[in-house]
């Protein structure tokens, strides 16, 4: 899916990590929450409340999620999922794209 038809979208961005990562929350009339951003080449740690699933539209990291010794890489096209209330380490590469799928 390229778009998502019918959602309500926050105005104000979501900010994290001194602007490398920015998203904006949208909504879809079923009531389902999603966020959709951007994160620049960086190196950051990401804490989750709800289990969530990264669908990557474009660019390319390397993740660490909880309970693994060595980092996977991920590209556009491919998503990875974190349990909730963990955290997982991702070197982005090169900019990611990406929608956040939560619960």
């Amino acid at each position: 899916m390229s778009q998502f038809e019918n959602v309500s979208v926050t105005k104000k961005a979501n900010v994290y990590f001194d602007g490398k990562c920015v998203s904006h929350n949208i909504v879809l009339a079923d009531g389902t929450a999603k966020s959709v951003g951007v994160i620049l080449p960086s190196a950051l740690t990401f804490s989750t409340g709800a289990p969530e699933i990264m669908e990557l539209i474009e660019g390319e990291c390397k993740v660490t999620l909880p309970g693994a010794s060595e980092a996977v890489t991920f590209r556009g096209g491919e998503s990875f999922s974190v349990p909730g209330d963990s955290s997982f380490d991702i070197e982005v590469v090169e900019t990611l794209h990406y929608v956040c799928h939560f619960g």
